[in-house]
């Protein structure tokens, strides 16, 4: 695998804030503490995503540019973190719980290539990411659920946790990951790098 050179670029709380639609963009999506900070620095090798043990603590959009190479002046790919959901302390619904700039993102945006919707490989399909996905089949958004987490589950548990999760979220792809051991992160490549070249 490529090299991955990634720096912050900004976070926004607004529409106004985005960075210029130029090149192709994957919002990683997910529950709070479902494990995006760590997955993010896995994805990119390096601890760029801030790591938090406290639930709820992004509250903007926060962009990242990507290339292969130091000397690229322009990215190739931004990676877009967005807000956890479903954090009691923060919000009932993804409706009412998330800043009013996510919607306009998640609909509008017209460089969103991929949304990566993580799920934790070791909980129950959730009703806040069976909401998640709903709403994105709706806008017509391509998505790829992908479990966090996936190092703590054995051979079998594996397979059981994947067959869950399909059913539960009404899905037939889903991609089992781990930040720790580094399992999955190779084809979570190969489904970013994908999309973006559509």
């Amino acid at each position: 695998m490529k090299r991955i050179y990634a720096k912050f670029l900004l976070s926004a709380t607004s529409p106004e804030q985005f960075p210029a639609p130029t090149v192709p963009e994957i919002a990683f999506l997910g529950r709070s503490n479902v494990g995006k900070s760590s997955l993010l620095n896995a994805l990119l090798g390096t601890k760029l995503a801030h790591v938090s043990s406290t639930p709820g603590r992004t509250r903007a959009i926060n962009f990242f540019s990507i290339t292969d190479s130091p000397q690229r002046q322009q990215p190739q790919l931004y990676f877009s973190d967005l807000p956890g959901y479903g954090y009691a302390r923060i919000s009932k619904s993804i409706a009412a719980g998330w800043p009013k700039f996510i919607e306009p993102y998640l609909t509008a945006r017209p460089a969103l290539a991929l949304c990566l919707c993580l799920v934790d490989s070791n909980v129950p399909p959730q009703n806040s990411d069976a909401q998640l996905i709903a709403f994105l089949r709706n806008v017509g958004r391509r998505f790829l659920v992908v479990g966090t987490k996936a190092d703590r589950l054995s051979g079998n548990g594996r397979a059981k946790a994947k067959s869950v999760l399909r059913e539960g979220l009404q899905i037939d792809d889903l991609l089992l990951c781990s930040a720790k051991t580094g399992a999955g992160i190779k084809e979570l490549w190969t489904a970013i790098h994908s999309a973006a070249e559509e």
